[in-house]
């Protein structure tokens, strides 16, 4: 039953999934594209708009893939938004518990410990480990459904120049009149690019 199965996916991306939401991303891809629930490109959508919603990415994943899943695996049986919330329910409840008993646990532990060697060196050896999950879910982002769904190589350089204007505008300030500077918002700079979006592919 595709409940029980949302129940055990999120259960360990919960437990294993550590280093923030950008670093589960490739667990959470794993677990949810590959054995068919929803497609890849449904998967980057949700990505972009858990990103523009308040909340963690992690958890706000996890609520909206709980409830298009059910709908799109079996349309007969559990269409509907009444299957689709409980679907947000049992996926935001199963991602949330194991991280919060965790972490209840863990800072107890470390507090307690936060001189020891061991943990530094634990620690020591988690930072790399987290930089590498994130900088793999940017590369996992960096695909086909995200930069060229249709085909068309005009689209591909038109989504190519919008991610890099996005990067430039929210890294970089502006230099304004006068010499001030100034660096955009990133919620600016995603009302923009989704602006850019309507007018290029929109009408």
């Amino acid at each position: 039953m595709i409940y029980l199965r949302l129940i055990w996916a999120y259960l360990k991306i919960g437990i294993f999934g550590f280093g923030g939401g950008y670093a589960m991303l490739s667990l959470v891809e794993h677990s949810v594209v590959d054995p068919g629930w929803i497609t890849e490109t449904t998967f980057t959508d949700i990505v972009a708009i858990s990103q523009m919603t308040p909340g963690p990415i992690g958890i706000n994943s996890a609520t909206y893939i709980g409830y298009v899943a059910p709908g799109q695996v079996a349309p007969d049986t559990f269409s509907g938004p009444l299957w689709g919330l409980l679907g947000s329910i049992i996926c935001t409840l199963a991602v949330v518990i194991p991280s919060y008993l965790l972490v209840l646990y863990s800072s107890h532990f470390i507090r307690r410990h936060s001189e020891s060697g061991v943990i530094k060196a634990i620690f020591s050896g988690l930072r790399p480990v987290v930089v590498g999950l994130i900088a793999s879910a940017a590369i996992l982002l960096m695909n086909e459904a995200n930069f060229n769904p249709n085909h068309i190589a005009a689209e591909l350089y038109t989504n190519i120049g919008i991610c890099a204007a996005s990067f430039l505008l929210v890294y970089f300030p502006l230099l304004l009149p006068g010499g001030r500077k100034v660096k955009l918002h990133p919620i600016i700079v995603i009302i923009f690019a989704g602006m850019t979006g309507l007018l290029l592919y929109g009408f």
